[in-house]
């Protein structure tokens, strides 16, 4: 990759921040006010003024207009808007890279990332289509009772499962991590709610291979981060961290129809996880720790293993808790609590996480984590993921 035609090293994140989270249905704000009060704590985490932003990037549709934000926050001058289409949480990398990408090409100078949810308020996504007529796509599925993301995801880390001899624990082991680091965090929606081996085992069947606790959480709330020109990251509170990778993507048929995907039992990372890498100038041996999007928890397993963290028939030996949990574990994983336990923000509280990380500043902070990762929206298309470094990376 070409040094002129890179993300490395030239953006940094000086502010982040989340609202309270709410079960679905629960917020007692409507989405866009979320939206507005987690920009404005973002701001503030940053140290500055919401009138100096002047982009924002979102993501799988976000309802929160560029436009809107930017007369309701008085910023001074909109000069990009972005959203990432299509692929649901698969976006929360993406919209990273597209704030990047116009800060470095001197589109914007301060553009925030930020996703708003009130699931209560315009309808859940764990549940199937709620129509009256079932036509395109869905005419081939929902009359067979292939209706909620759960089956759907489900078909595809079942074929995993099989092809390579992967056992239930390796899926339990990554609810318990999450489960676990959601014990250190105040904010997590499951702090005070432990999980063991036994409570998971017991959990009901939502659809095989997952449990009750190898799904997500549904959630109101919003989060959002500022990011700007790397060489003004010393000039924020925080101490610097900088982007040094982050694309989106998917692999030829990903989007194919009925589940016609010709490489179906992927996470459609297998084209996505060699460019960040080459971007990043780092190898999966480098990543001090890892927030791997749970939507479901097989999702995590194949994730992981496209960005080669382990080879497939490795899974059941590294799919173990001890080897995820921070600080002293192989490689810490979802060190918030994660969608599973924390609270489900489409992605962006694992991105979020991944940068108080390498800030130091995390509830399960890894010793010297200088390489931080985040994947995005795993079985989706398309996909994304990034990689954030301190200032011993640059």
């Amino acid at each position: 990759m070409s040094i002129e035609r890179t993300l490395r090293g030239k953006v940094a994140v000086v502010g982040v921040a989340e609202t309270e989270y709410y079960k679905w249905g629960q917020s007692p704000e409507p989405e866009f006010k979320l939206a507005l009060r987690a920009v404005l704590a973002a701001c503030a985490d940053a140290g500055i003024s919401p009138a100096q932003v002047d982009g924002f990037s979102s993501y799988s549709n976000d309802r929160s207009e560029a436009s809107h934000l930017a007369a309701a926050l008085g910023t001074d001058e909109l000069r990009v808007a972005v959203m990432q289409w299509g692929g649901g949480g698969g976006g929360a990398a993406a919209a990273v890279a597209n704030a990047a990408a116009a800060i470095a090409t001197g589109q914007a100078e301060c553009v925030v990332v930020l996703r708003a949810l009130a699931q209560g308020q315009f309808g859940r996504f764990g549940q199937g289509p709620r129509v009256a007529t079932v036509s395109g796509n869905g005419a081939h599925s929902v009359p067979y009772g292939l209706m909620s993301a759960a089956q759907m995801f489900a078909m595809r880390v079942t074929r995993f499962m099989h092809d390579h001899d992967v056992h239930q624990n390796a899926l339990r082991a990554v609810a318990l991590a999450s489960y676990r680091h959601a014990q250190n965090n105040p904010r997590a929606l499951m702090y005070g709610r432990p999980l063991d081996e036994a409570d998971y085992d017991a959990s009901r069947w939502i659809v095989e291979p997952f449990h009750l606790f190898d799904c997500c959480q549904e959630n109101d709330g919003a989060a959002a981060m500022v990011l700007v020109p790397a060489d003004r990251a010393k000039d924020f509170p925080h101490r610097p961290c900088y982007l040094m990778g982050a694309v989106s993507g998917s692999h030829r048929g990903a989007g194919a129809s009925v589940h016609n995907d010709p490489t179906y039992a992927t996470a459609s990372f297998t084209t996505v996880a060699p460019r960040l890498y080459e971007m990043a100038g780092v190898r999966p041996a480098d990543v001090d720790v890892l927030q791997s999007y749970e939507n479901f928890t097989g999702g995590v397993v194949m994730a992981m293993v496209e960005h080669g963290f382990c080879a497939p028939e490795e899974v059941n030996q590294f799919f173990r808790l001890e080897n995820f949990v921070a600080p002293g574990g192989r490689l810490p994983l979802n060190t918030s609590g994660g969608n599973l336990a924390e609270a489900y923000m489409h992605g962006l509280g694992l991105t979020i996480e991944a940068v108080r990380q390498v800030w130091g500043e995390s509830t399960n902070q890894v010793p010297d984590a200088d390489v931080s990762m985040m994947i995005a929206g795993p079985m989706v298309t398309p996909v994304s993921s990034c990689i954030f470094g301190s200032q011993a990376t640059q």
